[in-house]
């Protein structure tokens, strides 16, 4: 039986630091540590040429359970909707006024953080919320 692989969740962006300090708010992530022989992410960006500088982000899941997610910064701005988009669980075996309740005060928490709300999306037995973060990336709240 083959073995399971761990992934990486990875965003093109503009603003890779950004970015992924939005999504540690939003998913609970940390900011791993600097890369070794650097106190800060500060001096390990002035280490890297001029051009290379603020690329690239991480973040993860303090647990370990979670999928790292990884930014980098991409000349092109976003264009169309995600082939692929997070669903961040917050309804998860709830149902009907306490399942929105739940979708909603996530969305109210989001929306302070850059989040923007598109549409509560319902077809009379489940629902979620679709959003947009910071720099347009769809995703919903499930």
């Amino acid at each position: 039986m083959p073995s399971v692989k761990q992934v990486q969740v990875t965003f093109d962006c503009a603003e890779p630091e950004r970015l992924a300090r939005f999504w540690c708010e939003v998913l609970g992530y940390v900011v791993p540590p600097p890369p070794a022989g650097f106190a800060t992410w500060d001096d390990f960006n002035r280490s890297q040429a001029p051009e290379d500088r603020d690329s690239w982000f991480a973040c993860s899941d303090p647990s370990g359970v979670g999928p790292r997610l990884y930014f980098q910064r991409v000349p092109e701005g976003k264009v169309v909707k995600n082939r692929v988009h997070l669903d961040v669980r917050v309804g998860t075996g709830l149902v009907g006024e306490e399942r929105l309740a739940a979708l909603e005060a996530e969305c109210a928490r989001l929306v302070p953080l850059g989040a923007v709300r598109v549409q509560l999306l319902y077809d009379g037995h489940d629902s979620c919320i679709a959003m947009q973060d910071i720099e347009g990336n769809e995703f919903c709240i499930d």
